[in-house]
């Protein structure tokens, strides 16, 4: 079924090579384009909540698309887990397409992110694998979206997929379909991203067999392993530059929950030791797979390596990872997972903070640091069709030694995302926006000045509304270096159409009327330096900028008249 690497032949010039190999980016493009433009809800079409990869005929990552890089980590082992079960005679064909959406078992992050998988054959054989991973809107379960950290199960998280064949031999498989749309409280937004899903898929398949009929199969499968050992040596030569030792990080955030990490870079390894952390929440989905986990571990890894070349297989071999089975950085089933994205955040972070002193010209201070997952659904106001949204929130960047940090940018975890256009959000979404701008609370203040998080006024313009929601980093804020401080944090804020106010962290399915607000405030960024170290220049910059109010510029800059 699988060609080892020494069954390979290198009798193939360099250039025929290289063109191949740039050829593989230019497939998971289009697979990535394809799904762009076909996806029916808006988390993927504008927000690009997805992933695409190729890879070879043993499931490891070759290639890949842009999109949300944890998808992207995670997608390696789904495939092989799809090999292994289906590895007998007969059982994987041309045309089929699988199904996987239990994140303990996977590959897989949440239930709503939905992973296919597609085999490519030629000439009777596999050559490689495809696979798209997006987010859902909802899949069922006991509250709308999926979504909620008071999630004790993963029962109560929506419909579990176990790798199953939605598409055999290229045949739609109609009962699995229709199991699915059942299920889903937004039936026709869930099959248009399934289907979305699918064109992408045959998009590159169809990309891949006229590779492999132009070059020859042996052709490209010996560029697919020489790409997978280029980004090996890329990774071991750039570790060279980095600083070798240990280094640890430690922090208590929101109910005295305290994480810890411990990094060790020698010259041909990068161990994270992420032992004697928090067992699995019971009470909570606040709780990750080993797997997203481990994809903490490469995003930081490809950060401080080679951030500006490709990823493969090959890029994250020197990372090893310790972690306890049934902590919450590797939940067992069937535990509740739902908000991984913020367990997952928080980790990425600390390993960011253990790096950052020792890597000042590679690592900021602390970003805001949560996925601030806004998920909200109702009737729309016109159509009265039920409709669900999931929208992720810009925040601010920490500082760095020489300059102040970004604006309303996504965090480290989301890569070539986008936030939803207010146009969007009020015409397709059925939402007004009453206000969209930056946080001009105080905070992150110091020789550089953390990046500001953004206040955004959602109106809700008809009954029976909900808001489902959970921020990290609401009580603390994210972390500055040398002297800089800490920055804001990150909370929503339910203001009723009577005025009553209720602020929230985490909250499932609270009921929203018409003319009721949700107000979301995200996080300014961690500062770097002395604030009195902060040229007088700048802050009076600053004051007519509107990020510091005169009377605050006094207090922490001391700033004269």
């Amino acid at each position: 079924m699988s060609t080892s690497p020494a069954s390979i032949t290198n009798a193939h010039d360099p250039i025929t090579i290289e063109i191949i190999q740039s050829a593989l980016t230019a497939i998971t493009d289009e697979m990535f384009a394809t799904m762009c433009k076909t996806a029916m809800s808006s988390i993927i079409y504008e927000v690009l909540d997805f992933g695409v990869a190729l890879f070879n005929a043993r499931g490891e990552l070759a290639s890949s698309g842009s999109g949300i890089p944890g998808f992207i980590g995670m997608l390696q082992p789904g495939v092989q887990a799809i090999i292994s079960k289906f590895s007998g005679a007969g059982e994987i064909n041309d045309g089929d397409i699988f199904l996987l959406n239990i994140p303990h078992k996977g590959g897989v992050s949440h239930i709503n992110d939905v992973v296919l998988i597609m085999p490519v054959f030629s000439a009777g054989h596999i050559i490689g694998w495809l696979s798209n991973k997006a987010h859902w809107v909802d899949l069922g379960g006991a509250f709308p979206g999926g979504i909620s950290p008071d999630a004790t199960e993963i029962y109560q998280e929506g419909l579990q997929l176990p790798g199953i064949k939605a598409i055999d031999s290229g045949k739609l498989n109609q009962a699995v379909l229709d199991i699915i749309l059942s299920n889903s409280r937004v039936p026709e937004t869930t099959e248009g991203d399934f289907w979305a899903g699918v064109a992408s898929m045959r998009a590159g398949q169809k990309r891949f067999l006229s590779l492999a009929e132009k070059y020859g199969e042996d052709a490209v499968r010996f560029a697919i392993e020489d790409y997978i050992e280029l980004g090996e040596k890329i990774a071991r030569q750039a570790m060279a530059d980095l600083p070798k030792g240990v280094f640890h990080a430690q922090e208590t955030l929101e109910d005295d929950l305290t994480i810890n990490a411990v990094i060790t870079i020698t010259d041909d390894k990068f161990l994270v030791d992420l032992r004697n952390n928090p067992k699995q929440s019971a009470t909570s989905s606040l709780n990750a797979s080993h797997d997203s986990t481990f994809v903490d571990c490469m995003m930081i890894f490809k950060a401080i390596t080679s951030p500006e070349t490709f990823g493969n297989a090959g890029s994250f071999r020197p990372i090893e990872m310790l972690v306890d089975t049934g902590s919450m950085f590797a939940a067992e089933y069937p535990t509740a997972v739902g908000v991984y994205y913020e367990a997952s955040m928080l980790m990425f972070d600390l390993l960011w903070k253990a790096l950052a002193p020792a890597m000042p010209e590679r690592l900021t201070a602390g970003h805001y640091a949560s996925i601030c997952g806004t998920f909200m659904g109702g009737p729309h106001p016109e159509t009265g069709h039920n409709h669900g949204i999931v929208e992720p929130q810009l925040g601010g960047w920490g500082a760095s030694q020489d300059s102040d940090g970004v604006n309303a940018l996504y965090t480290g975890f989301h890569g070539d995302t986008f936030n939803v256009p207010v146009e969007i959000t009020e015409q397709r979404n059925g939402l007004m926006v009453d206000r969209l701008c930056l946080n001009d609370a105080p905070g992150g203040e110091g020789e550089f000045i953390g990046g500001k998080g953004i206040t955004l006024d959602y109106r809700i313009m008809t009954e029976k509304w909900w808001l489902t929601m959970a921020y990290v980093r609401s009580e603390v804020g994210p972390w500055g270096l040398k002297g800089g401080l800490e920055g804001t944090t990150n909370y929503v804020e339910v203001v009723r159409a009577d005025g009553e106010t209720t602020r929230y962290s985490a909250c499932t399915a609270v009921p929203l009327g018409q003319d009721d607000v949700v107000k979301v405030y995200t996080a300014t960024g961690g500062g770097y330096g002395d604030p009195k170290d902060r040229s007088q220049e700048k802050v009076w910059e600053d004051i007519k900028n509107g990020y510091v109010s005169p009377e605050r510029a006094k207090q922490i800059y001391g700033l004269s008249d």
